[in-house]
């Protein structure tokens, strides 16, 4: 019952407007306002809105805050700047990704962790009992957090025209910490999950629904998560609990640019990783593109041209942009070639696919 689920400041706002509710990771949130395909092209050619104050915020803090830090997520937190984030993840003893996140240093005791919103609790859990051997302190925030995400060609513009700070020259992963932003004092990060150019604005929680108002005076299209799964499925990006999940690393899982398992500190699934850098991991994440009738999904087997089971699709749509049928998969390394031609199992046909890459946006 939608009564039962959390909800963000705009949930109102969604009732009024008559979006498609739904619940995702114990939220209420919209799958789509008018049509997944009309939201989907707006972000490609235009600019689009993302509610997306249900992701969790954990910080980190305190004189050892960053060697916590450090110790729990994959990729190399010295390289942390209070202008520069990280995509990370916080993986286990086996290197598997518990949670697929993005890390913010506020200062040189103060890390933010911006996490999936069904893993909030687990992520929070997980830290909290990793943290004895240091001196820092994990709190869950995400009550004092709202996100939105302003996405696509024009969204660079509009943020500019709302702001006395330069944003022309931010490239991914900058930030700006203590901005004035549609008249509200925000961090503006220079990323997002379409593919497309973009910003995610970190804001007050009570401040979510004045930014909102203020961007939809725009021509810019509010958007769900149907429009969100596609567009970052054309880009290839990866969904926690489909194409990574605790039993795929991130050099399985296409995220390797993530790990950093050579450096001097330790931290937890280093061994692992390490292997799998310097020897190769037993699977790897490919795109696919169907070549025949059909749509892949989540869990379809992947087969060679002989019958035998090499793989797995983790995720599958019809692309809005192209109209062909892509996914995300996971298969033997050995059994891996760009072009190779591929079957997937969809109910009791098998599908002619193709091994393409993953980013399949064409502009």
């Amino acid at each position: 019952m939608v009564q039962d689920l959390k909800k963000t400041p705009l949930y109102q706002h969604y009732v009024d407007v008559g979006a498609k509710i739904v619940e995702f990771g114990g939220w209420a949130m919209p799958v789509q306002f008018s049509s997944i395909k009309e939201e989907h092209n707006a972000v490609r050619q235009n600019a689009g809105l993302f509610d997306v104050s249900h992701m969790g915020e954990i910080l980190i803090e305190g004189e050892q805050a960053k060697e916590l830090a450090q110790y729990v997520l994959s990729n190399d937190v010295n390289l942390l700047t209070d202008k520069k984030a990280q995509y990370t993840a916080l993986c286990n003893e086996n290197g598997g990704v518990i949670d697929d996140l993005v890390i913010y240093k506020l200062n040189d005791n103060q890390y933010l962790l911006v996490v999936n919103a069904a893993n909030t609790d687990k992520d929070f859990e997980w830290i909290n009992n990793h943290k004895n051997n240091f001196n820092a302190e994990v709190k869950n925030v995400s009550k004092e957090y709202g996100q939105l995400a302003i996405q696509g060609p024009n969204a660079r513009n509009i943020v500019q025209e709302n702001t006395d700070t330069d944003v022309s020259e931010l490239s991914m992963f900058e930030f700006l910490k203590d901005v004035n932003v549609f008249g509200k004092n925000v961090i503006l990060s220079q990323s997002g999950y379409t593919g497309e150019d973009g910003f995610e604005i970190y804001c007050n929680i009570d401040d979510v629904v004045d930014i909102w108002n203020a961007i939809l005076k725009y021509d810019v299209t509010p958007c769900g998560l149907g429009a969100r799964d596609t567009l970052r499925l054309e880009a290839g990006l990866p969904l926690h609990g489909q194409d990574l999940t605790e039993d795929i690393t991130p050099y399985e899982g296409g995220i390797a640019f993530a790990a950093k398992p050579l450096i001097e500190e330790d931290f937890i699934g280093k061994s692992v990783l390490k292997e799998q850098k310097e020897n190769g991991a037993p699977r790897r994440s490919i795109g696919l593109k169907i070549v025949e009738k059909g749509i892949p999904r989540t869990d379809y087997a992947i087969l060679d041209l002989d019958g035998n089971e090499i793989g797995k699709v983790t995720s599958g749509t019809q692309s809005p942009l192209s109209g062909e049928s892509i996914g995300l998969g996971i298969i033997q390394r050995d059994k891996f070639e760009m072009g190779k031609e591929v079957l997937i199992q969809i109910r009791k046909r098998q599908v002619k696919a193709q091994i393409v890459k993953k980013n399949q946006i064409k502009k």
